[in-house]
């Protein structure tokens, strides 16, 4: 019995229903009878072709706009002053990469510690690093001498056993390596603080169940597992040292930036000079964006993407 008033519908019987859709046998729809129309996009051609004419514009003044001088640049591309000022920006880098992420460790287990004054230390050191700038960093490391004349290993508060002169301690590049990796470790720390609270702390109460000892649950169940979240951020922070080593500069180091000034400032061509400082960092940037590449992949085996 209907419980409403509404007539019952039949059944198509026949192969088509009377709008047109092509039924099977028992009344259901056979989609393999239906056309399939794709979705058409005509906005997203208009912007691929609007991208590509501005792209072939942008190259073709690349090729043939005088301006940019490609003879002058591929002079001094390859120039021994510039390779030197690359392998000085490189030296750089790795320095301040691996005493900053070294430090930054510290730093970052200082913070998590359950230890109030470690963590306040810590804190404050991220504080005062992040909010000073990098620049007004190292120019207090460059003129140390002037603020400490010696520099005295001893009793503290008490007496000194030995001292040593400070003008001579700490040079340009010194200055420069250690102002980098103080800036980077502020930063690092945060950056491994992250990947380590991302791991599910379930694995450390099995681990602590299990009776693993603390330094074998950091290195080989922790870190393996924070390493995922670490390295995309990571990498990061390496690359924006990298090209932030332009700044010591300001200290007359001979790095690649500062070795094109130099060169464009005998020769006046500003703009093949500036080319070759920037296709140098693009290629070294490339190169550690590879290596990223491939590091990721190994710490990402077993995990779901």
């Amino acid at each position: 019995m209907s419980l409403t008033s509404d007539p019952p519908l039949d059944r198509p019987t026949g192969p088509h229903t009377d709008s047109g859709t092509a039924t099977d046998t028992d009344g259901g729809v056979d989609h393999g009878a239906l056309t399939v129309v794709p979705v058409r996009h005509p906005w997203r051609w208009v912007a691929v072709a609007v991208t590509a004419v501005l792209l072939a514009q942008f190259l073709h003044g690349l090729v043939t706009n005088p301006g940019w001088e490609w003879d002058v640049f591929a002079r001094f591309f390859t120039a021994g002053t510039i390779l030197k000022a690359v392998g000085v920006t490189l030296q750089l880098t790795f320095y301040g990469t691996v005493l900053g992420f070294a430090l930054g460790i510290v730093l970052a287990f200082m913070r998590l510690s359950a230890s109030p004054f470690l963590s306040a230390v810590a804190y404050a050191y991220i504080w005062a690093f992040r909010s000073i700038p990098l620049i007004v960093q190292l120019l207090f490391w460059f003129n140390l001498a002037y603020l400490y004349k010696e520099l005295q290993f001893g009793i503290p508060f008490g007496p000194g056993f030995f001292s040593f002169d400070t003008m001579n301690l700490v040079g340009a590049m010194s200055a420069a390596v250690l102002g980098l990796a103080l800036h980077q470790a502020a930063y690092a720390a945060e950056i491994v603080r992250g990947g380590v609270l991302a791991v599910d702390s379930g694995q450390l109460e099995a681990a602590a169940a299990l009776g693993i000892p603390r330094y074998r649950q950091l290195c080989r169940i922790v870190l393996p597992q924070a390493m995922r979240s670490i390295l995309p951020n990571a990498a990061n922070e390496i690359i924006s040292l990298f090209k932030g080593t332009s700044i010591v500069s300001v200290m007359a180091i001979g790095e690649l930036f500062y070795q094109v000034q130099v060169v464009y400032g005998r020769n006046g061509r500003v703009v093949p000079l500036l080319m070759v400082a920037t296709v140098w960092y693009i290629l070294l940037t490339t190169a550690l964006s590879v290596l990223q590449h491939y590091v990721e992949r190994h710490y990402a085996k077993g995990a779901a993407r």
